[in-house]
């Protein structure tokens, strides 16, 4: 995607390419940005799990608007999958799960295992996995049932059943295969292969239940050990005007003590500012951000409107436009002043939705 090297000082709100770094969660990121700009008004576009690393697109002030038209962007991840484990929560952090009890069952997961090679693995991918498939979220997912949390009943050893849901993968590609010995648990190794893919999916898809249900097709088990998010929508880390205004960011640990007398420790995420503070901190990050034209270009398709179309618009009243789409962005040609998110009024006109003030 290409990007203009404008500078969000000067607009009311931008976004920020984070590249979130494992053990953080996606909100710690956001308290991140949240504390380094000053200001409440801070989200992000789709959620990374603490596992996971990669391309977390945050949104503050005026962008935050955008956010979710950006969420249902189909996305980009590079994976490893591990092929003969699994586990509770379907990736490495969840606990492993034994494939049968007895010493025979441990020797037939291991034959099974064996027998495995990268043909079998792309053939399962073909028939079973591309194109519109159907997949059931892990328990321990953030998906709501009747207001809480899947994960929270999950871990309170309730039973959790979450329906299958319609997802689409673009691109399921098997980079490399290597055959290794991994913990096994209560035995000393078990026999795995590790499977190194990149996937280009719609967004709400679950690329552990992918690891989960490819190793279920293929009869040895599967789980996630490394995800890593390229690619949001446009925002792409391959794209290089891309890559130059992304933000490193890295764990760091604290502890403290609760009410109990307990001692905790946990992580938080630290932006890679340069070793800057308060103002500098600030301004540095701005600097980086995508500006809002910049911002809504990547988010969404965008309508051209004269001056005298603007005024109207930030008036609340529709203009005379065509538009298949059931949203776009109002942007003066000349000035590239966001004006206004639009929808269809009718088959010739255009109504605001959400209305910005004049930059």
């Amino acid at each position: 995607m290409p990007m203009a090297t404008s500078d969000a000082r000067t607009t009311a709100g931008g976004l920020l390419i984070i590249d979130k770094p494992q053990g953080v969660t996606s909100f710690d990121a956001v308290a991140a940005v949240r504390a380094a700009l000053h200001t409440k008004k801070v989200g992000h576009a789709g959620t990374l799990d603490p596992m996971a690393t990669g391309m977390l697109v945050i949104g503050f002030g005026n962008a935050t608007r955008l956010l979710t038209a950006i969420v249902e962007h189909d996305k980009s991840y590079e994976a490893t999958i591990r092929l003969g484990q699994r586990t509770t929560t379907d990736d490495a952090e969840g606990e492993l799960i034994a494939p049968e009890s007895g010493t025979t069952g441990v020797v037939d997961a291991a034959s099974r295992v064996d027998r495995l090679t990268r043909e079998l693995v792309e053939g399962a991918i073909r028939e079973y996995f591309t194109g519109d498939i159907e997949q059931v979220p892990n328990s321990f997912s953030a998906i709501k049932i009747n207001g809480q949390r899947a994960y929270d009943l999950a871990r309170e050893g309730k039973t959790v059943e979450l329906k299958a849901r319609p997802v689409t993968i673009g691109e399921f590609t098997v980079l490399d295969m290597r055959r290794t010995a991994a913990d096994g648990g209560s035995d000393a190794s078990m026999p795995v292969a590790d499977v190194d893919v990149r996937v280009s999916c719609s967004s709400g898809t679950y690329i552990r239940a992918l690891a989960r249900d490819l190793g279920e097709r293929l009869g040895v088990g599967g789980h996630l050990t490394r995800l890593r998010r390229t690619r949001v929508g446009r925002f792409d880390f391959a794209d290089e005007a891309v890559a130059r205004r992304a933000i490193g960011a890295h764990a760091e640990s604290y502890s403290f003590t609760n009410r109990e007398g307990e001692t905790i420790t946990r992580n938080k995420c630290m932006l890679d500012t340069s070793g800057l503070s308060g103002d500098q901190r600030r301004e540095w990050l701005l600097h980086h951000a995508l500006s809002m034209v910049e911002a809504v270009r990547g988010a969404m398709p965008v309508v051209e409107v004269s001056v005298e179309e603007a005024a109207e618009l930030r008036f609340g009243r529709r203009i005379v436009r065509r538009l298949e789409v059931d949203q776009a962005a109002a942007v003066v040609a000349d000035t590239q002043d966001v004006v206004a998110l639009v929808a269809p009024a009718n088959g010739s006109q255009i109504k605001p939705v959400t209305v910005f003030a004049a930059a």
